[in-house]
């Protein structure tokens, strides 16, 4: 039995989409905070369990016969680590043989501030003695091509990345990998730096948007805090518009470069490029 958290998210169903191909639907839980919205998951003959990480009661009934957990990193910040523990202790109870952990590419030397909640879980993870195999994602493409709509209509792409370099590759990419490394043996104790193959700059971003829509699109790098109150402005919520102004001060400092090509390795094939992803998102 193979438990999915967090199933019903971004990551969630690609995850389970990708399980459907190696898996039958019955060996595949889905433990989710709203069951309602897993109606079409239950449809295909998956199993939904509720579990909410906010509710560290409801993990050891989530658990119950699993052999293997994908811990999906909650998506609220400030609370990841207490709530990534509620798990890890019913996967212990649980005596799960795997449990694996989507952390952040290298979570142990990262300067980035999304990191720290992950380093945690993840010494906490060593600590319990459960079984574990550590899924370190990279940026998801999806991070900055939900803003090409943005960039078209203010024409420019903003940040304080300056030139540094982003490796990153789309979620169905990172849904495949973790898949590959669920269904594989003899995964404990490994650590995976994933990322995509082809890195690029904020300035190449545009460069593509302007390529793909035809439009002039230039890149316009700002400090770091006159991008939080744009950020701010643009109606983001202060711990995402902070979080999103230090990731993007990260990136200028190399924290989301990475040439180990681990993922397209786990997937057997190239990771999407920039360009499909833009496509996707150009109207």
């Amino acid at each position: 039995m193979i438990v999915v958290t967090g199933a019903t998210g971004q990551l969630g169903r690609l995850v389970i989409a990708a399980l459907l191909k190696k898996v039958p639907a019955a060996r595949i839980v889905a433990a989710v905070r709203n069951v309602e919205k897993a109606k079409d998951l239950a449809a295909l003959g998956v199993q939904v369990r509720q579990a909410d990480y906010t509710q560290p009661a409801n993990w050891d009934a989530a658990l119950k016969g699993a052999d293997k957990v994908l811990l999906i990193s909650s998506s609220e910040i400030g609370q990841r680590a207490r709530q990534h523990k509620a798990v890890i202790d019913a996967a212990k109870r649980a005596g799960v043989k795997l449990l694996a952990y989507t952390s952040v590419l290298r979570a142990d030397t990262s300067v980035l501030g999304l990191a720290g909640e992950h380093k945690e879980t993840e010494a906490y993870l060593r600590a319990s003695g459960v079984p574990a195999v550590l899924l370190r994602h990279g940026w998801y493409t999806e991070n900055y091509t939900m803003g090409v709509p943005t960039a078209l209509k203010l024409g420019a792409v903003y940040g304080c990345a300056g030139d540094g370099r982003i490796s990153s590759a789309t979620r169905a990419d990172y849904a495949e990998a973790d898949v590959a490394v669920l269904t594989a043996d003899n995964q404990a104790g490994k650590v995976y730096e994933l990322a995509g193959d082809t890195a690029f700059t904020l300035t190449e971003l545009a460069t593509e948007i302007s390529r793909q829509s035809g439009k002039a699109i230039g890149y316009v790098n700002l400090p770091e805090a006159d991008y939080k109150q744009a950020l701010l402005g643009a109606g983001l919520p202060e711990p995402l518009a902070a979080l999103l102004a230090d990731s993007d001060t990260g990136v200028s400092k190399g924290a989301l470069f990475d040439d180990g090509k681990q993922l397209s390795k786990l997937i057997g094939r190239a990771t999407t490029p920039l360009a499909a992803a833009v496509a996707a998102m150009v109207k």
